[in-house]
């Protein structure tokens, strides 16, 4: 191409694939401006118009506004420091986006009304600082004032989610779910039970002896049993159920008898109440971690094991 080469505009838009009226637009604003103009007072471009129209029309699909356009291309602004910027308004713009979608999709799916769809928008946009306070009011109803106090610092930081900042639409979905967990009275009234019940066997249990939590004693002995197929009324389960029964026996300091097996049965049945396992497997989407094993078939079979051999 010769470099002194003047084009019309007509030239210029079909050299680009723009209109004239963009182009004169741009010209109009300052962007592209003419080299001259023909004796009949049309204007004429050099071929340096071709390359800063390109960047223009780049700089537009990008969403970059005119003025800002302008400034680069008279390098007033640097692209580098402008397409950074950008980017990281582009980058919250899809957050908004995300969470948009989460919101309906999580809407459609559990035919919501109008009041849950409200609720749902709102705890979907709640800050970081937000979510921890929610997050920490639920956590102190359930252990607060508990003893001992340090041996559920772990638990209430493995039951805290921590939203990635830039989330997956599942992982909304999961967080409003259990943020309206953490909210429901009655939840939270079943995860202190079984709170208050963990710290009871804590507190009386022989100092010496490991405090192995009941539930995960009965998780342990009777997984296996459930795996082998043994029937829970069977008499291949007695010496499970004496296990068990014998190691809460130890934690509480009584007898293993029949109110004892009774209180047992209750506390499993507490630990198996499907909201508890709903959380924990939202707790895991939000998080990112795997997926929990599923507990309550194994807490079914210590349960029935357990009242086939308590009298009523």
């Amino acid at each position: 191409m010769d470099g002194d080469t003047l084009y019309s505009i007509g030239e210029l838009a079909r050299r680009t694939g723009l209109t004239v009226k963009t182009i004169r637009f741009y010209s109009d604003h300052g962007i592209v401006a003419p080299t001259d103009r023909n004796p009949a007072g049309y204007r004429l471009y050099g071929i340096d118009a071709v390359a800063r129209l390109d960047l223009v029309r780049t700089l537009r699909e990008l969403g970059l506004d005119l003025p800002t356009i302008r400034k680069i291309v008279d390098r007033e602004l640097s692209l580098p420091e402008v397409a950074s910027a950008h980017a990281e308004a582009v980058a919250v713009q899809i957050r908004v986006l995300r969470l948009r979608r989460a919101v309906l999709m999580a809407v459609a799916e559990r035919e919501a009304t109008p009041e849950e769809t409200e609720l749902m928008h709102r705890l979907a946009q709640l800050s970081e600082d937000e979510r921890r306070r929610l997050i920490g009011d639920f956590l102190d109803a359930v252990f607060g004032g508990l003893d001992p106090a340090p041996a559920f610092a772990g638990v209430m930081r493995s039951m805290t989610p921590e939203l990635p900042d830039d989330p997956e639409a599942e992982q909304v979905q999961a967080w409003v779910e259990l943020a309206e967990m953490s909210m429901d009275s009655g939840f939270r009234a079943v995860v202190r039970r079984m709170a208050e019940d963990q710290a009871a066997e804590q507190t009386r249990s022989d100092m010496m002896v490991p405090r192995r939590d009941i539930a995960v004693v009965v998780r342990d002995q009777a997984g296996p049993a459930l795996t082998a197929g043994i029937d829970p009324a069977s008499p291949q389960a007695d010496p499970i159920v004496a296990d068990f029964a014998a190691h809460y026996a130890h934690l509480l300091g009584r007898p293993d008898d029949v109110d004892l097996r009774r209180r047992l049965t209750t506390r499993l049945e507490s630990v198996n109440d499907p909201r508890r396992e709903r959380y924990l497997q939202l707790l895991a989407v939000v998080n990112g971690w795997p997926a929990p094993e599923r507990l309550a078939p194994v807490f079914d079979w210590s349960v029935q094991a357990l009242r086939a051999r308590t009298p009523r």
